[in-house]
């Protein structure tokens, strides 16, 4: 039986395969937790379905728009009404302008990061605290090396993460006396978008590449949705308020 066995994990973006999302998804219900996914699209989320199958837990997707707080409480209420709770939220899920000079920005490009990412962040603790008061849980939620680096080209995405980084300290500090405890992750993992970046600009890829101890970036199962494991455990209740960059084979560090 696994440490999540009958609880209930919420994963932003988790429906689609290969992401780190999809990763998260796949660690927890190893670990036999019931889990929610959300996303836009309809299609990925059914892909999720299959962890039902190959895991023997619950999978519960629901389409939701993470920058329209009605979509968000929908989703809460869903999620109680079918689960009776929740133990662990991971906001995962984020949009943005990717590649886009921050003169070349428009309102538009800017709105798209910080809806997506900060706003739902928002939203989606703030209807999730109440539960998981309850359960005394735990919130993680994915930044990136984009605002820790001041990478060319992230200007709202990087604001975004570095918006949901500076909540989560504070949630973390608010939240702590409830038996909350709230971390950060910036995750560097191979994915389908990763893939299509190592083709479209390989030298900086291999570049990307030499700035890694091991040589590799990390697997969104085995090196991201396992450490999202393990601070959603018992094991690292005492653990609030760090951001913890995974940069592929690095390792886990503050």
């Amino acid at each position: 039986m696994g440490k999540f066995a009958g609880k209930t994990v919420i994963i932003t973006g988790g429906g689609k395969a290969k992401s780190i999302g999809y990763g998260i998804a796949t660690a927890f219900a190893k670990e036999g937790a019931n889990l929610v996914v959300t996303g836009r699209n309809v299609t990925k989320l059914e892909g999720a379905k299959e962890l039902e199958e190959l895991y023997g837990v619950k999978v519960l997707g629901i389409q939701a728009d993470g920058g329209e707080e009605e979509n968000i409480k929908r989703v809460i209420a869903q999620t109680v009404e079918t689960f009776g709770g929740i133990d662990v939220l991971i906001n995962n899920a984020q949009n943005s302008a990717s590649g886009v000079m921050l003169v070349d920005h428009s309102k538009e490009d800017f709105d798209r990061a910080i809806f997506s990412g900060l706003y739902a962040t928002f939203f989606y603790m703030k209807h999730a605290f109440p539960y998981l008061k309850e359960s005394k849980g735990s919130v993680i939620n994915l930044a990136s090396g984009a605002g820790l680096a001041g990478r060319v080209g992230q200007s709202s995405y990087a604001a975004a993460k570095e918006g949901i980084r500076g909540m989560s300290r504070v949630a973390a500090t608010e939240w702590g006396p409830f038996g909350i405890n709230v971390n950060v992750i910036c995750p560097l993992a191979m994915t389908s978008e990763l893939e299509k970046f190592k083709e479209n600009y390989p030298d900086a890829y291999n570049a990307t590449i030499k700035g890694i101890p091991l040589g590799r970036f990390g697997d969104p199962e085995k090196d991201i949705g396992r450490a999202c494991v393990f601070l959603a455990s018992e094991d690292a209740a005492f653990i609030s308020g760090e951001t913890l960059v995974l940069q592929g084979g690095s390792g886990l560090r503050p």
